[in-house]
């Protein structure tokens, strides 16, 4: 019935248009729709935010080598990923729609990668619907989803070899109660998430500790003069004395993708999207506020996933070789037994911060492709959150980063070291990986 009533609006939206149908396989905005179309999967089936991240690189990749097979003024990943093989190609001639091929292969991919089965099948076939209602020719319609199909089936069997099905499997976090080692906080007291994420394949960077982060201070509780007493003492008076903007900001940024609410004997969760999930959200606003065309929004949407993608790895690979015990745990410990974070401690070790890391990396892409241009996060909207304003990415980077300090959840030194480990990452991916030929740049509107 959902699919009938989906091609009723469809067709009888084309009776009252004569406008070709390239102007839906051509508008940016339908590509960041569907994007979003992926967000909200990932938001409500509780993807942990660095597989997020994993779903959302595969699938941006998908969409853009089949865009980039039909215009040839942007280059193929493959090689400059060096493990991404040549992707096929259909044999020359064949009548294709490289953009819709685009759209279909980013949600075929979609597919594959989220749960459950078949989330994604009620946005491919309203794309194939809205195309064949606007007049797309059969013939190139049937050659379309075909090269889709290939595009996408390649992307899949190249990403069951970065070692992720194998992390399914490997052993859980053993804890060390060592003194200044993480342990899990509360309220859910959850095992340490993902300890073996550092073991996925990297896309751009040679290994994910290729960049390393110095040693956090040593803990030390005892000396009121140490950097580490400093620190604690810090996140606690930050955030017992927060201003109503500081909570703002907290709240704004949080991006907890499940959050445990305890009220007396009753737990109930809350979902947000990703702070992957946030960032994509971002790519879109990005591009239309620059004026950015189909194709360097889909680059753009492509470069930023892997940026967040290997960002996570890298910040995965320091925060279980560190393995750093949260403000939240010491406080409790040694100060005061009942205080509480301004918002929830998430399951994992604290250094460096996972927000700074990925923040800094997506901020470095998109400066690449849209400037320093300000712009109105408007992301949180459909949370109950106003909206934010930033002067650039990176602004709202640091913004991202210094929200965990207000929240109560990270100290200082978490989010200086991670910052400069995302900018570090989204330098090297912006140096690594060039799409676009040389003298082919696509004018933007600013």
């Amino acid at each position: 019935m959902y699919r009938f009533l989906v091609l009723i609006f469809v067709l009888s939206a084309a009776c009252n248009s004569k406008q070709p149908y390239t102007t839906f396989t051509l508008d940016p905005v339908r590509y960041c729709k569907t994007v979003k179309g992926l967000n909200n999967i990932v938001l409500e089936n509780n993807f942990p935010p660095m597989i997020a991240a994993r779903n959302y690189a595969y699938a941006n990749i998908a969409a853009y080598e089949c865009m980039v097979a039909g215009d040839t003024s942007w280059q193929t990943l493959a090689g400059q990923i060096l493990h991404l093989p040549a992707l096929p190609r259909l044999p020359k001639g064949t009548d294709i729609d490289y953009d819709l091929a685009s759209l279909l292969a980013f949600v075929k991919v979609g597919n594959a990668v989220t749960f459950p089965e078949g989330s994604m099948t009620g946005h491919y076939d309203q794309l194939v619907a809205e195309a064949d209602s606007m007049g797309i020719p059969q013939r190139k319609l049937a050659n379309t989803k075909m090269f889709a199909d290939t595009i996408s089936a390649a992307v899949m069997e190249w990403s069951k070899s970065d070692n992720y099905s194998k992390t399914r499997g490997a052993s859980r976090y053993s804890i060390d109660e060592t003194p200044g080692r993480w342990v899990p906080t509360p309220p859910m007291y959850a095992t340490g998430l993902e300890p073996h994420w550092m073991e996925v394949r990297p896309l751009v960077l040679d290994s994910v500790s290729v960049i390393r982060c110095p040693a956090p201070p040593v803990y030390d509780v005892k000396n009121k003069n140490s950097a580490f007493y400093r620190a604690i003492m810090e996140v606690k008076h930050t955030a017992d004395s927060l201003t109503q903007e500081q909570k703002d900001i907290a709240d704004f940024w949080d991006d907890n993708p499940f959050k445990m609410n305890v009220t007396g004997h009753v737990m109930y969760a809350t979902k947000r999207f990703s702070p992957a999930g946030h960032w994509m959200n971002i790519v879109g606003i990005g591009a239309e506020k620059s004026g950015a065309d189909l194709h360097t929004t889909i680059a753009a949407y492509a470069k930023t996933s892997i940026a967040l993608f290997d960002a996570f790895l890298s910040c995965w690979d320091e925060k279980y070789r560190s393995n750093y015990i949260r403000p939240e745990t010491v406080i409790n410990q040694l100060i005061d037994p009942n205080w509480q974070p301004y918002i929830q401690t998430p399951p994992f070790p604290s250094y460096v911060s996972g927000h700074s890391t990925i923040s800094g990396a997506a901020a470095e892409v998109m400066s690449e492709y849209f400037g320093d241009v300000a712009f109105t996060d408007t992301s949180s909207k459909e949370f109950g959150m106003e909206s934010r304003r930033f002067q650039s990415f990176r602004d709202a980077a640091q913004e991202a980063s210094i929200s965990r300090l207000y929240g109560g959840i990270h100290y200082r030194f978490d989010l200086d070291e991670g910052s400069i480990l995302g900018r570090k990452v989204g330098e090297m991916v912006v140096k690594r990986i060039k799409l676009q030929k040389p003298g082919k740049a696509t004018p933007i509107k600013k």
